[in-house]
């Protein structure tokens, strides 16, 4: 029984950690590492530490709470504080929409680069293969398996990229725990990007569908949370170097695709193939994440995966089709995104957090104090550099 029990969960557990991979690891993904690359050289390394620790502070907090009470975020956040679950869901839904606009607008511009097709009318076809998926009769196995798949097909070709780089590896590993500089604001749109807004409760809400709640989960919980933040934390780490292999090297990556830049000039035209292989499945991964998590803000747990979630999720895929048609200047808008979405985070985990704390919430579940102040760390941490990046940009203005 106890063999039969473990099988059952295995897959959800991994599925839960992949969508959640793979949400995060989506056009702007590739191109905030590029970009802060290109700029703080290998000292990106430590910014990239410092962001795999306040990851795991948050997504452990949020991915055990939410499964001990049973409970979605936003009614979570709403027995905590009336209305603050609209609030929430109001800001996750507004924030995926506007973050799977750039998703696809990566989506069309992977295409491109295999096909030829204009962005335009790669987004479009994107956009129906997602939608395709959530309308299958299994959609959630489907989603699964497709996330698992092109994750690791991702990590494989980067992989390939870095050796062909040729990064200075010691130099990376000694920035990485002593750098030269230090910024801020990259710091918060990595961790806004890897676990701000709907990011942070995709493998969450995954579980919760798949029925592993409760104190007799919480290990299976916490291992996917942590297996999350290492597949994401791989693959930055895998971009970083193949970055660092170009730019140290003395090649610009220029402003206009920095990301397309790595891969072309470490592995010239084969590269930029593959650019457009691990561009495409960053952001289709990244549309079928955002779509689901976000959708799963209004639903409540005891819904299934209905026909009125289905005809929810086509919604979120036309008006995000559209806002890109309309709107089209991806690169500056998938970094602002992840830094909006770290804004996000420090309001979300602090009501996760106090939620923690209430009694006969969490059933028979008594959440780690050690855990708890980590992520009220985070919550510090994320809230001081949102004030730092948001008088930068009003002093920017002004």
């Amino acid at each position: 029984m106890e063999k039969i029990h473990h099988k059952k969960f295995t897959a959800p557990i991994l599925g839960a950690a992949f969508l959640m991979a793979t949400s995060a690891i989506g056009p702007g993904f590739l191109t905030q590492t590029a970009t802060f690359t290109s700029t703080l050289l290998a000292s990106f390394g430590f910014v990239i530490l410092i962001s795999i620790l306040l990851d795991i502070g948050a997504q452990l907090n949020i991915w055990r709470i939410l499964a001990a009470s049973s409970l979605r975020a936003q009614e979570l956040a709403d027995t905590i504080i009336p209305g603050a679950g609209k609030l929430l869901t109001v800001l996750i839904v507004l924030g995926g929409l506007a973050f799977n606009a750039g998703n696809l607008a990566g989506a069309g511009l992977g295409l491109e680069v295999l096909t030829g097709l204009s962005p335009k009318y790669g987004a479009l076809i994107s956009a129906t293969l997602a939608a395709f998926l959530f309308f299958q009769q299994e959609s959630i196995r489907f989603i699964d398996l497709f996330a698992k798949l092109l994750g690791v097909v991702m990590i494989i070709l980067t992989l390939y990229v870095v050796i062909v780089a040729d990064p200075p590896y010691s130099e990376a590993v000694y920035r990485m725990c002593w750098p030269e500089k230090i910024d801020g604001i990259a710091i918060l749109t990595l961790v806004g990007g890897t676990v701000g807004g709907y990011i942070s409760f995709a493998g969450a809400h995954r579980l919760l569908d798949a029925g592993l709640t409760g104190n007799t989960h919480i290990k299976e919980v916490s291992r996917s949370a942590v297996t999350a933040i290492l597949l994401a934390s791989l693959m930055r780490i895998l971009l970083f170097l193949a970055a660092l292999g170009v730019v140290s090297k003395g090649i610009s990556l220029g402003t206009h695709n920095p990301a397309a830049a790595v891969f072309m000039q470490a592995a010239g035209k084969l590269g930029y193939l593959l650019f457009g292989i691990v561009m495409w499945s960053a952001a289709i991964t990244s549309v079928v994440g955002c779509a689901y998590t976000s959708i799963s803000f209004i639903k409540n747990s005891k819904s299934g995966h209905n026909n009125t979630e289905k005809k929810l999720l086509l919604l979120f895929l036309v008006v995000s089709l559209t806002l890109f048609i309309v709107f089209d200047n991806p690169v500056q808008v998938l970094i602002a995104a992840g830094a909006l979405n770290g804004i996000i985070l420090p309001l979300a985990l602090s009501l996760i957090l106090i939620g923690s704390t209430h009694k006969g919430l969490l059933k028979e579940y008594q959440h780690p104090v050690w855990l708890r102040w980590l992520g009220w760390g985070v919550v510090v941490a994320t809230t001081g550099l949102t004030a730092i990046t948001l008088s930068r940009w009003v002093t920017q203005i002004i």
